[in-house]
């Protein structure tokens, strides 16, 4: 019988480096006169590709940025990886027990996504299984990515449950006919909105076994259940 696959998101998901590059942006857009607080930075990059984001910044400010300011953020960002970057609470513990086979598909280049899962010790856990956005030119909410990593696995998109923390990932998982799990602890503040674009939230990575085992063998799960 057919198994499901699990198609990981990276950043926020696996590894806790969202909060290191949202301060990396708070920085360097305060330096170019524009304050953001901590948590709006967050919001502002969440799930999203760094072009996208950094031509609404260019809007909001009504000009250019330097033409260095994505290697530079890039690099400041990476900075924060080197000392400070953590794997997700207990995700450690849910690969370690996990019997279904899993992948991540990430936004990011697959340099950043290999940097960040190997300061966190999981990189051994992904080895060809890896899927970046820039591989396949398609950015979420786009769902070719998902897509992409379902075909690559084997498994059809019927079969595969995606993982994601953002908006615009549980709107790919959603598009590409994929049960989507959102992760939403609870200092995230976006259980709502991820459960109204369609995904079934959960607040800790010792929540997700539970709703694993809880997938139909022959069906899709009804997206429209919260876990609190």
């Amino acid at each position: 019988m057919e198994r499901n696959l699990v198609i990981f998101d990276c950043d926020g998901v696996l590894v806790d480096s969202e909060r290191h590059s949202a301060e990396a942006l708070r920085e360097m857009a305060a330096q170019e006169g524009l304050p953001l607080s901590s948590a709006a930075a967050l919001a502002f990059i969440r799930g999203r590709k760094v072009a996208t984001w950094v031509s609404e910044l260019e809007e909001r400010l009504g000009r250019n940025l330097p033409a260095d300011f994505i290697p530079s953020f890039r690099r400041r960002a990476a900075e924060r990886f080197d000392t400070g970057l953590e794997p997700v609470p207990r995700v450690r513990e849910l690969l370690d027990g996990l019997r279904l086979p899993y992948c991540t598909a990430s936004s990011a280049p697959r340099e950043k996504i290999l940097h960040t899962l190997g300061l966190t010790g999981l990189l051994h856990l992904f080895e060809g299984r890896i899927y970046s956005a820039y591989e396949v030119g398609a950015w979420k909410p786009d769902p070719a990515l998902f897509l992409h990593a379902a075909r690559e696995m084997g498994v059809p998109a019927h079969r595969c449950v995606v993982v994601e923390d953002s908006l615009v990932g549980v709107q790919a998982g959603v598009a590409a006919g994929m049960t989507v799990f959102g992760y939403a602890p609870s200092e995230n503040g976006t259980s709502s909105a991820l459960t109204e674009a369609g995904a079934i939230t959960f607040e800790s990575m010792d929540d997700l076994p539970e709703l694993l085992a809880s997938l139909p063998r022959t069906r899709r799960v009804s997206t429209s259940v919260s876990v609190r």
